[in-house]
């Protein structure tokens, strides 16, 4: 179907398809490149969203298969950490090519000062707040993060709110 036509058009057929539709494309892709690492780890990421499929007994969007995701790499963070301790470098790198893999597939994260920037307009908008206001400001930032589709990571938030809420 895409032989057929100029790269633009199939960049616009790429930018139509949902997450979930590319990755099985690009399962596709791995098979025939013989690519076993790339081909085990999008399987994996296909079966998670699958899985959650089944639960929901409905098709999930981007935004659930972008959480799924981002699940996924938490937990291969978490792996990475605990085969450093362990000293297994090797299946700390394995993991860590896992969540390139799955990072093509999200939106952009955002760096450290965009976060700083984004909780420091919510500081201003909700007015004088305290450390003990620490959870409705991180709710809100959150919110505004994927409001605007980007993905953050939850402790980058976190820290950057104790920072601007706590005494200088």
């Amino acid at each position: 179907m895409l032989a057929s036509c100029n790269p633009w058009q199939a960049f616009a057929y790429n930018a139509s398809m949902t997450i979930a539709e590319r990755i099985s494309k690009d399962i596709t892709d791995a098979m025939r490149a013989r690519d076993e690492h790339r081909l085990t780890t999008l399987r994996m990421m296909k079966s998670g969203i699958r899985s959650r499929e089944i639960d929901k007994r409905a098709p999930v969007d981007d935004q659930e298969t972008i959480q799924i995701l981002s699940t996924m790499i938490k937990q291969r963070k978490d792996s990475i950490e605990q085969f450093t301790k362990g000293g297994r470098p090797e299946l700390a790198d394995k993991e860590a090519a896992e969540i390139k893999m799955i990072e093509d597939y999200m939106p952009k994260a955002a760096g450290e000062e965009e976060v700083t920037a984004t909780v420091r307009a919510t500081i201003a908008e909700m007015g004088p707040v305290t450390i003990k206001d620490m959870g409705t400001v991180m709710k809100n930032t959150m919110a505004k993060f994927q409001a605007g589709g980007t993905r953050v990571d939850g402790k980058l938030v976190s820290e950057a709110v104790k920072r601007e809420l706590s005494p200088k």
